[in-house]
């Protein structure tokens, strides 16, 4: 690896310091500290990027164990004069943590809650914690930290301090500044410092206080003329804090805290060790009005209006995000509650409090209003908290739902945190949205009305050069959207800070004077530039396009796709639709073969919602190691380099790929949580097939994928394949010899499969199914997998007679051998693509016309029924695979389906146990589990509960793997099989074969399919 040179004519912090002190630093971190040093390309290009439109190359990244490995990595970095660049979870919008420096990642080791002081309301916490796990742990003493900010299940304290956060609650709570007591921090000469309260001080954080402070009188003229009016300014340093004539003071008592220097200050003044916040009383009830509007104004104008009414929050949705939102499967049922009518904006006002009944007259209020404003009828009153929790869901994803707009234009952040005073909000809107259509563009809208800030991105390509390029039209923009900020008397920074796109702003906000001042804290508190340089002192302009994460032609190295010609079909990315209008434009620049497959991995947008851990699915590995590699945006963000040839031209077939996608489980947990709709399992398909063929299938691959092909002729010798998990030594030896786990049992082969042993008197002939469908009787079609067909035959049998019991015609597919029909999933999921095709083909030919004849197709293997839905939509096979599509279903969404229009209603005995439900990857990825839930729920008496799980560990062989086998169970035991201990009573219901293998094994237990519960509950 080669690392250019530095060159004089860059910015500071954007160019790389010369090959061999970067070198010289990698060898010094390794030899000196305990933590995890990562100079390769692709982990420094992981860390190249935020969630801004900005990547710079890092020099290197330090993930380190220990309070020892920081400070040694700053003195290493100091000595070597290399700058370092602190990171938290790197969703900041403005460049904030892209930087040529040595980045520090805090958010695998540096996590822990240090002091909890619940009487005095206090806690202490290290910089790595993330927000949505914090409040988990306040939870429980009625306390939380209330900046509540939309990537709170992600957001660090760290990030968050540096930003100067504010939260959809900030009306009521304040921002970052207004909730810290205290910090604790290294500065750039190695001295630990606490900074704090005035009255606390030691010698050296009294020298920078007296500094400041004499900044801050020398200066107070310029602060009182130039500082916005508005709660919501984040921008430079916190200079007035010394002066303290702000609208919102700082402290509660207005005295003067130094520890608020730090914060907004985006990293570089200090290196933050810990914090101590200052928290409030978790309200114990809200309740929640949907104000829709006919126009974008109005919503705008009835802000001011609305807050008088004392809310707690006050958040606009608006008419393209509404419709992105309607369009992704997670969001749109929770959407539809909301709306009266097709809205062009919607306004959500929060009331919250410790008594519902006291906060009902409030709800009330906000309905009369709206009829004093012309809007009678225009509320949707929410008083219950489950909706309103799933739609802040959906606001807080705002970002990411703005992002999912295909195609090369995307809403770009460079002006999206504007305040203006309430008054002017309307008037403010209306101006930018005639700026936007003057150049070509439109807004996409929503945030916080409360307060004057609206998060607004016009739709920008910034791969196109020129004076009609991206770069050119957020210029003029910018300018032309200044003048308006200064015409209403607001703040350029309300919300996400400076970093590069609005660091230049910084002296048209505040003019020369104060600038300089921000220059002398600078330099007293980082007299070398040791920290995050070129961040709020001596910025680079906004729209240099040699920082662009996609660089135009015009850039030194503009950003270009490697020839690639991809297996499957992703074309529904080469075209970009826009939901307003609903015209479909053509594709952007960069049309060479590699085509949608680039544009889908691109859909990433760095926001880190991959990065949770309390609910969803995604992403399975990355809870389990806090790697970045093993994120989904870790992952998109290497083959986004690997397509673009900026790891090399044959990085896409590299084992540094194949290590990256390596621990890709296939959950397709971010296809459903993912806002921008990023398939990480479909686009490890398409990388497979490519590695493979250049790499070669190894005998595990082949036996993995072709199992469908010799599973009818193995059942024969099951007493023999069957000695592998029986006979000593056989397990060890299968392990060294095919790579399977020894401490892993394999599926046991059986001579009784369902194709031998199924009862005739079940299944008719395909025409007489047909024919019954016709007539009007029920019927459908059982389709069997490999899987539950060759080694769990009785699921298949249960559910036939389940099906036959309820008066359904069944049919089942099969070849003319009587050989089974497969999906192609075992192939897929080797990169065997081309043999998934035929395979695929042949299933979708044989129940093409009991599809057309509109008879559902009903799988019980999750992975293998949805293929049909998915997968393969996209190998080539036409119109019949979607015909095909529309048909199938899992045996519980048919039953559910059924059940809802009195088609289904059987006579079940109680089951006399509790019943827990793990819900397979792919179930929950389609919205497939609230159907089981609605099944078991026609037991008598039943009352299912759902695990609150991500992926099992085993995901088809993922978990039989040896290389894989301690990942898997550490995915297992993160939740799955402390729930099945927890409940030894209780009946276990799991509907993927390999989530029944990892339940049986990891927890002694056994875990069933519905169709199997049903059967044996049948009276």
């Amino acid at each position: 690896m080669r690392i250019e040179p530095a060159s004089s004519l860059q910015p500071a912090g954007t160019t790389l310091p010369p090959n061999e002190t970067c070198e010289a630093l990698a060898r010094r971190l390794a030899a000196e500290t305990e933590g995890e040093v990562l100079f390769d390309a692709a982990s420094r290009g992981r860390y190249a990027t935020d969630a801004s439109i900005y990547q710079i190359m890092p020099a290197g990244v330090l993930v380190p164990r220990t309070e020892r490995d920081i400070a040694t990595a700053i003195a290493i970095a100091r000595d070597l004069k290399v700058p370092v660049l602190p990171r938290g979870g790197g969703t900041s919008q403005c460049g904030q943590t892209t930087g040529a420096a040595l980045v520090i990642d805090n958010t695998k080791h540096f996590r822990k809650v240090l002091a909890l002081d619940a009487e005095a309301r206090t806690v202490t916490v290290e910089p790595g914690i993330v927000l949505d796990h914090l409040n988990a742990q306040l939870k429980p003493h009625g306390l939380w930290y209330p900046v509540d900010v939309s990537t709170s299940a992600q957001a660090t304290l760290g990030g968050m301090a540096g930003n100067n956060s504010c939260g959809s609650r900030s009306i009521a709570y304040g921002n970052m500044v207004h909730n810290v007591l205290g910090a604790s921090a290294w500065l750039s000469d190695g001295e630990l410092v606490d900074f704090g309260p005035l009255a606390t001080l030691g010698p050296r954080a009294s020298a920078i206080a007296q500094h400041v402070h004499a900044l801050a009188q020398q200066h107070r003229g310029e602060i009182a003329e130039r500082w916005p009016k508005v709660m919501r300014r984040v921008a430079g340093y916190n200079l007035d804090i010394f002066d303290n004539q702000s609208e919102k003071p700082y402290t509660a008592d207005g005295s003067v805290n130094l520890a608020h220097l730090l914060i907004g200050a985006e990293g570089t003044l200090a290196y933050t060790r810990s914090l101590t916040l200052q928290l409030s009383e978790l309200p114990r009830a809200k309740v929640l009005g949907i104000v829709n509007f006919p126009s974008f104004h109005k919503a705008m104008d009835s802000a001011q209006h609305i807050v008088k009414l004392g809310p707690t929050a006050v958040e606009l949705v608006d008419r393209t995000m509404i419709e992105l939102a309607l369009a992704n499967p997670a969001f749109r049922p929770t959407v539809e509650t909301a709306l009266i009518g097709k809205p062009e904006a919607i306004l959500l006002v929060e009331f919250s409090g410790a008594d519902k009944a006291a906060l009902l007259p409030q709800l009330r209020q906000l309905v009369e209003l709206m009829g004093d404003l012309g809007l009678p009828g225009s509320v949707v009153e929410m008083p219950d908290e489950a909706p309103q929790k799933n739609l802040w869901e959906v606001r807080k994803a705002g970002l990411n739902i703005m992002m999912s707009l295909k195609g090369d234009g995307k809403p770009v952040s460079f002006i999206e945190d504007c305040a203006v005073p309430l008054e002017h909000l309307a008037e403010y809107t209306d101006g930018l949205t005639e700026v936007f259509a003057k150049y070509g563009s439109r807004g996409t809208w929503y945030a916080h009305a409360s307060v004057g800030t609206l998060h607004v991105r016009p739709i920008l390509d910034m791969r196109i050069g020129g004076p009609q390029g991206g770069a050119a039209k957020m210029r003029a923009i910018a300018e032309e959207a200044s003048a308006l900020v200064r015409k209403y008397k607001g703040a350029f920074s309300g919300e996400h800070g400076d970093g590069l796109c609005r660091g230049e702003w910084i002296e048209w906000q505040f003019g020369p004077a104060i600038n300089e001042a921000f220059r002398s804290i600078k330099n007293h508190l980082d007299p070398i530039g040791l920290y995050n340089p070129g961040k709020i002192i001596d910025p680079p302009k906004m729209d240099d396009g040699a920082l662009f994460r996609f660089a135009p032609a015009t850039a030194p190295k503009p950003y270009k796709r490697i020839p690639l010609t991809p297996v499957l079909d992703w074309s529904a990315w080469n075209v970009q639709a826009d939901p307003v209008t609903e015209v479909t434009t053509a594709p952007g620049t960069g049309g060479d073969v590699t085509g949608g497959f680039a544009k889908a991995v691109e859909m990433c947008n760095n926001n880190g919602h991959c990065r949770k851990f309390d609910a969803g699915t995604m992403c399975p590995s990355y809870r389990v190691t806090r790697d970045e590699q093993h994120l989904t945006r870790g992952r998109a963000n290497t083959l986004r380099l690997a397509v673009s040839g900026q790891l090399g031209p044959d990085a896409f077939t590299s084992e540094a790929m194949h290590d990256t996608m390596d621990l890709c489980v296939g959950c397709k947990g971010c296809k459903r949580d993912c806002p921008t709709g990023v398939d990480m399992a479909k686009m490890k398909v398409e990388f497979l097939a490519h590695y493979k063929r250049k790499h070669g299938h190894t005998l595990k691959d082949r036996l993995v994928a072709h199992l469908p092909a010799y599973a009818r002729t193995a059942s024969h010798f099951a007493w023999l394949l069957n000695l592998r998990n029986t006979v000593p030594g056989a397990a060890w030896l299968g392990e060294k010899l095919l790579g399977f786990s020894a401490r892993r049992s394999l599926p046991a082969w059986r001579a009784d499969t369902f194709w031998r042993t199924k009862d005739a008197s079940l299944f008719a002939g395909r025409d007489d199914t047909i024919a019954a469908a016709q007539a009007g009787r029920k019927a459908a079609v059982l389709f069997v997998d490999t899987f539950n067909g060759t080694f769990e035959s009785e699921n298949a049998l249960a559910a036939a007679r389940v099906l036959h019991a309820a008066g359904y015609v069944l049919h089942t597919v099969e070849k003319g051998d009587g050989s089974h029909h497969c999906c192609g999933r075992t192939y897929l999921a080797t990169g065997m693509v081309d043999e998934a095709k035929a395979r695929a083909g042949a299933l979708v030919d044989a129940l093409l016309p009991l599809a057309q004849a509109g008879i559902a197709i009903v799988g019980l293997e999750p992975s293998c029924l949805l293929t049909l839905r998915d997968e393969a939509l996209v190998m080539g096979l036409g119109d019949k695979a979607v015909a095909v599509s529309k048909q199938a279903l899992l045996f519980e969404e048919f039953l559910a389906r059924e059940a809802k229009a009195g088609r289904f209603a059987p006579s079940l005995k109680p089951a006399g146990k509790p019943i827990l439900l793990h819900g397979h990857c792919h179930q929950k990825a389609f919205g497939a589990v609230p159907p089981i839930l609605e099944v078991l729920r026609l037991i008598p008496g039943a009352q299912p509960e759902l695990i609150e799980s991500s992926c099992c560990g085993m995901a088809g062989s993922f978990g039989y793997e040896a290389s894989h086998y301690e990942v898997s169970m550490q995915m297992a035991e993160a939740a799955l099989l402390p729930a099945v201990r927890k409940s030894p009573d209780a009946i276990v219901v799991a509907d993927g074969t390999s989530c029944r293998h990892q339940i049986a094994d990891g927890a002694q237990r056994e875990a069933v399919h519905v169709a199997k519960l049903l059967d044996g509950l049948l009276n």
